[in-house]
């Protein structure tokens, strides 16, 4: 584009700032890619009239990122094909992370200097909703290569600066890992600069599946070795390797936890398993996975005790596991938040429960849909049995008080309320002046008028049980 072109386009540029607001469509000012760039900039409360990128890493936390970014090692291939460039040309040469904060910068130290008064400098962050449209931000978003001219950044700080920026795919996992980006003031900076600047991601993702394919063949060196390769080879990210020739896995699978069940497409149950720098999916044993034995009744705090162990539960894990013994066919998160909570429930907070659940008990808890995964006793489970014998003495042996008498879940209540009456309403009908002592002895029992009276009447006058159940009736 000549310099006449380049006057003409920011003359409309600078018009077009004049109207531009979130709730009014970008005048025929801007390009396309940088009308839309303007509104998304916009729509997340961007001030034109800033000054400078914000500060996101401390010196710190800047050197942990740099030490652990994977683009850590493409450094020498970036300086080898544009730092030489940046510096004959007085530009910078930038690399971000995928959120758009700077990691590495290096170039003519003029441009460098002149960079820091903006916060194009390390550690401060890129992103359009950040600063808005720029290259580094706007590539980011509609991930793939862009130059941004001078008076087409919408902080007017940015508009004597140009840039050409390109992310990078990581072959892995097919995720954004950052940004490449030159800059520069506005006339020495050429829109045919992107075209470089591309290439030499692209260059980059090339040598990124270079080692990303070494990586496999020393997995499937070390997996080779097994006696037995009945196991499928998994990389560190979940994409299949190895042990699976007719593709029934497909190219990657979600990684459960270390030592979690899991069920393949095939319908076979597997485990994973560390192996070297990946991991492998071994078929399940088909042993009866232990027992998982619940106590929820009464006042003492609730437990879970499996394989040996017991541990004590929270409310809210308490009440899943309650829910999925509820219902063995199993709930979706939708199902048991709804249960939980109402129709303020969350699925997110249950997965994140059921998440921290699944750490402490292991294979017990299977997922689509959740339900548990082992034989489970349960004391509230038990009642309902002894319920159907009609064996009063049996039952309130069984029966310390009401079931998570804490909870509020609508589910868990209804549960504990039926309980409650059916429990009462068999030692009104069958039991022993002995049965209903037992029973006023527990939370809900303790001030039951009905109960007791039939105490008294049941038992002489001169039995101590029955002066008490006078006592306690004449004080409710």
């Amino acid at each position: 584009m000549s310099y006449a072109h380049l006057d003409a386009y920011s003359r409309r540029l600078r018009a077009a700032h004049e109207t531009v607001t979130p709730d009014k469509p970008v005048s025929a000012g801007p390009r396309r890619l940088i009308s839309a760039s303007w509104l998304r900039s916009l729509n997340a409360g961007i001030n034109p009239e800033a000054t400078a990128a914000p500060l996101a890493y401390s010196s710190a936390r800047l050197d942990q990122a740099r030490a652990s970014h994977p683009l850590a090692p493409m450094l020498p291939l970036f300086t080898q094909t544009l730092q030489q460039m940046a510096d004959e040309s007085e530009h910078i040469m930038i690399v971000t992370d995928d959120e758009g904060r700077i990691l590495w910068r290096v170039g003519h130290s003029t441009t460098l200097r002149r960079a820091d008064t903006v916060g194009l400098a390390d550690g401060h962050r890129w992103a359009e909703d950040s600063v808005g449209t720029n290259g580094i931000g706007t590539a980011l978003a509609i991930q793939r290569p862009v130059h941004v001219y001078s008076e087409e950044h919408l902080m007017r700080v940015l508009h004597v600066w140009s840039c050409s920026a390109a992310p990078i795919t990581d072959p892995e996992t097919g995720r954004i890992l950052g940004c490449l980006d030159v800059s520069g003031t506005s006339r020495s900076l050429h829109p045919a600069t992107v075209a470089l600047v591309g290439a030499t991601a692209r260059l980059a993702e090339t040598q990124l599946t270079l080692r990303m394919h070494e990586r496999d063949q020393v997995l499937r060196r070390r997996y080779e070795s097994l006696r037995s390769r009945s196991a499928v080879l998994l990389s560190a990210t979940g994409r299949v390797i190895a042990g699976d020739p007719v593709g029934e896995l497909g190219d990657r699978i979600e990684l459960p936890l270390a030592g979690e069940r899991m069920i393949l497409r095939d319908g076979r149950v597997a485990l994973l398993e560390p192996f070297s720098d990946g991991f492998l999916l071994r078929a399940a044993p088909t042993a009866t996975p232990p027992t998982l034995t619940l106590t929820l009744l009464g006042d003492g705090p609730p437990t879970a005790s499996v394989s040996g162990r017991t541990l004590p539960l929270s409310l809210r894990h308490a009440e899943i596991l309650a829910l999925l013994a509820l219902h063995p066919r199993g709930l979706t998160a939708e199902q048991l938040s709804f249960h939980l909570y109402g129709d303020a429930g969350n699925p997110v907070t249950i997965r994140a429960e059921i998440h921290r659940l699944r750490a402490q008990l292991g294979a017990t808890i299977d997922a689509k849909p959740y339900h548990l995964a082992s034989p489970v006793e349960a004391d509230f489970l038990d009642l309902r049995r002894l319920l159907s014998a009609n064996d009063p003495a049996s039952l309130v042996r069984a029966y310390p008080g009401p079931l998570l008498p804490r909870s509020e879940s609508p589910e868990i209540r209804r549960e504990r309320d039926e309980l409650e009456v059916q429990i009462r309403t068999c030692l009104l009908q069958r039991g022993s002046p002995q049965d209903l002592w037992a029973y006023v002895q527990t939370a809900n029992g303790r001030d039951d008028f009905q109960v007791l009276e039939r105490i008294i009447r049941a038992l002489p006058a001169a039995d101590p049980r029955a002066a008490a159940a006078h006592a306690r009736l004449h004080a409710s």
